[in-house]
């Protein structure tokens, strides 16, 4: 169609170079059969109540090619008539994807593609098309599909349109490389990068696939990373190319580290009427950076401020921009200019690209509304929300004058991406095997609704889960969550008791103040626990059912620079679970608080502090399955479960444990070891306190060790070791020097 639009175009610029220009009174239409002489006017965009000059034809011509209509449109001048003979465009009665079953596959082929059942057949776009369904195919792991286009004619010129699709095998990742000035090892960038390499374990996940557009998301996140480090102008880019003949890629990350980057100074630009007041606290911000390494966090949480006083009335049409200058000795002088806008009001806020997810969940994490004054800064924290859904591959906005000057219309326009997921993996160890199963939806029935079920399976615990996730509960900015769990906890053999949990919880989170989170909840369960016939006389009065209902509520300060492989800042976190109606009535604390400190590069120090305790509150004992055990993870060295009080040959637990642990990252020395991360550590530890003493064999003595640990990563999955020596020990605990795990869940 293309071609022959430019050849009329050609043919209609020679007639009117050789013709005289006249006025055109008339007009006549030939070759229509769907499209009406009405239909056909609208679109020419003629007028024939006006005199139409000659030089208007190519105009006319390029409108009518435009409609997708005509295969074929030619223009003539015959006295004063213009004649316009048209062949139209066969109509597609039906559109076929054959070849492709699944449902998330064939919505976005069917959203993106251009031709659509009932509208005009072009084979221009019928082969544009066809690329369209190619790189959706390649976005979920296909890279050896073939699509052939099929047209089938039909009576009164339609066609019948086909897509025929042979899938063909899904493309694995055999290896992911990182080359260039990295800086860091293999296996701490492997951590960062969402791709995965295709191993026999990961026989469900997806990640193994190679999928262009979580590769760049990959180059996003290793850059992120990067500049969170300190290198300013970092730089990542990918690459990969099948390497073997079973479908098989090697994927590529080029890693251009360049130097490290610190802040030094920065200038604050507000106009003469600014109370400077108002921005004092961002230069106290600043002098905690001052001489750190330059970071995206540390930037953000300048940035944070500045979104915190835009909030004011007096401050909500400004705009806030920054300078970064490099200086001598790798250190960056930042200019904030903040300016005062004229006052604009946002008209309407459209949104495009939502074809799955509700438009009532987008407007949730609006930050600024239709009515509002038009504020630059909240409109970029409201993509941000966006983004932060994880609901879309791209979020992008644009805004234009509205009915007034003062008026502004913005424009969202989002990429929606598939949110469900389906995972399994195992592990093994000195402390056993254990396998998972999951299935997890994001975005439920575009509600923005979390679905998450998954299945653990290990020698003493089998435990199905299944929780919903509503961050936004009837259009409040609070959540509701609800979780069903049943979790059986086999210990006959060592511990001389089987018990069974099954109950609901359900409860919210919000932010409270600045970071610190408020999670209240209410539980129930009914529990049925069993003893051995060797079991202690006390533990078998415990034996039978159980009913609880308790309310319980976390208080959570998180001031980590990041959620994931935290270097910096702090979480204290605080929880309580109060009995409502129980047969035991016992109260649970706990405490834990988590520090962080990059020393050097990649040397990262971590101080962890863990207590809890739990006591009747009533003359019943703490039931076996309600005592605290310390998990292994906070005291190596020692088998876990088995230090602290015994009674006879079982250990029982405690009602109150508590733990301080060290541990700090060692730099690399070797890089021919860069698929080894090595880790010194110290921890110390109690279980203590029952509340019956009868054979009752118990230590209050301080258990503590110090070593090493290693995680490997190898061609058959990552290994972690750990080699432990106990420093201050009971007599009654069992020692547990070598710690490995091979494997992990997913």
């Amino acid at each position: 169609m293309i071609k022959k639009f430019l050849l009329s175009l050609f043919l209609l610029y020679l007639f009117l170079s050789i013709s005289n220009a006249k006025n055109i009174n008339d007009i006549e239409i030939t070759g229509n059969k769907r499209i009406t002489y009405e239909t056909i006017i609208l679109f020419s965009g003629v007028d024939i109540s006006k005199t139409i000059e000659t030089k208007e034809l190519n105009e006319i011509l390029k409108k009518l090619y435009e409609t997708n209509f005509f295969e074929d449109v030619k223009l003539t001048i015959d006295d004063n008539k213009l004649l316009i003979n048209v062949v139209e465009l066969p109509l597609i009665s039906s559109l076929e994807i054959n070849g492709v079953e699944a449902k998330k596959i064939k919505e976005p082929i069917i959203n993106n593609i251009y031709l659509k059942n009932k509208g005009s057949f072009n084979k221009f776009y019928a082969d544009k098309d066809r690329e369209i369904i190619l790189n959706v195919l390649k976005n979920f792991g296909y890279y050896f599909s073939n699509v052939n286009v099929i047209t089938q004619d039909q009576a009164n010129n339609t066609v019948k349109l086909i897509y025929d699709v042979k899938l063909g095998k899904k493309a694995h990742i055999k290896s992911i490389n990182f080359i260039g000035d990295k800086k860091y090892k293999k296996r701490k960038l492997y951590d960062i990068i969402t791709s995965e390499e295709s191993k026999f374990w990961k026989f469900i996940s997806g990640k193994k696939f190679l999928n262009e557009e979580r590769v760049l998301l990959d180059v996003r996140l290793l850059t992120n990373f990067y500049k969170n480090k300190g290198f300013y102008d970092a730089k990542v880019t990918s690459s990969f190319a099948e390497i073997s003949d079973d479908g098989k890629f090697d994927l590529i990350f080029n890693i251009n580290a360049g130097q490290k980057f610190y802040f030094n100074s920065l200038k604050l630009n507000l106009p003469n009427n600014f109370n400077e007041e108002y921005f004092n606290n961002i230069n106290k911000i600043f002098l905690k950076l001052q001489g750190k390494p330059y970071s995206f966090n540390g930037v953000s949480k300048i940035i944070k401020e500045i979104e915190r006083i835009a909030l004011l009335d007096q401050y909500e049409s400004i705009n806030a921009s920054v300078s970064i200058q490099i200086t001598e000795n790798n250190k960056l002088n930042f200019n904030f200019d903040i300016k005062q806008l004229p006052k604009e009001y946002v008209e309407r806020i459209n949104i495009f690209g939502n074809n799955i997810t509700r438009e009532d969940v987008l407007r949730q994490q609006f930050e600024i509304d239709e009515g509002d004054a038009y504020n630059e800064i909240l409109l970029n924290k409201t993509i941000n929300n966006l983004k932060n859904l994880n609901y879309f591959k791209t979020v992008e906005s644009s805004s234009a004058i509205g009915s007034k000057k003062d008026l502004k219309i913005i424009n969202i326009n989002v990429d929606e991406k598939p949110t469900g997921e389906i995972f399994a993996g195992a592990g093994y160890g000195t402390s056993g095997g254990t396998i998972g199963l999951g299935l997890k939806e994001n975005n439920f029935m575009g509600k923005g609704i979390e679905f998450d079920t998954n299945l653990k399976l290990s020698e003493e615990v089998i435990r199905g889960q299944f929780s919903v996730y509503n961050p936004n509960f009837r259009g409040s900015d609070n959540s509701l969550f609800t979780n069903i769990q049943s979790l059986t906890t086999d210990r006959m053999t060592e511990y001389g008791y089987k018990t069974t949990k099954t109950g609901v919880s359900f409860g919210t989170k919000f932010e409270y103040f600045e970071d610190l989170f408020l999670s209240p909840s209410f539980s129930t369960f009914y529990e049925s626990l069993k003893t051995t016939s060797e079991a202690s006389n006390n533990l078998k009065k415990q034996k039978g059912t159980y009913f609880d209902t308790d309310i319980d509520y976390v208080l959570d300060l998180d001031r980590r620079n990041q959620k994931f492989k935290t270097s910096d800042g702090f979480r204290s976190k605080f929880t309580q679970s109060i009995p409502l109606i129980s047969e035991t009535n016992a109260l649970l604390n706990g405490y834990e608080l988590n520090l962080y400190e990059e020393f050097l590069d990649d040397v990262i120090g971590n101080f962890t502090f863990y207590a809890r305790a739990i006591n009747s509150l009533t003359d019943d004992n703490v039931r076996i399955s309600e005592r605290l055990f310390l998990p292994s993870s906070r005291l190596r060295g020692f088998e876990a479960g088995k230090i602290g009080p015994k009674d006879g040959g079982d250990f029982i637990g405690g009602n109150y444990v508590t733990s301080v642990n060290v541990t700090s990252t060692l730099p690399t020395l070797f890089k021919d070891l860069e698929t080894l991360d090595f880790k010194v550590f110290l921890d110390a530890a109690n279980v203590w306190g029952v509340d019956y003493e009868s054979t009752l064999d118990e230590s209050n003595k301080i258990r503590s060790a110090t070593g090493i640990a290693v995680d490997w990563y190898t061609v058959i999955g990552p290994l972690s070791f750990s080699y432990s020596l106990p420093i201050s020990k009971a007599d009654t605990d069992i020692k547990e020097n070598f710690r490995f795990q091979i494997g992990t869940t997913f």
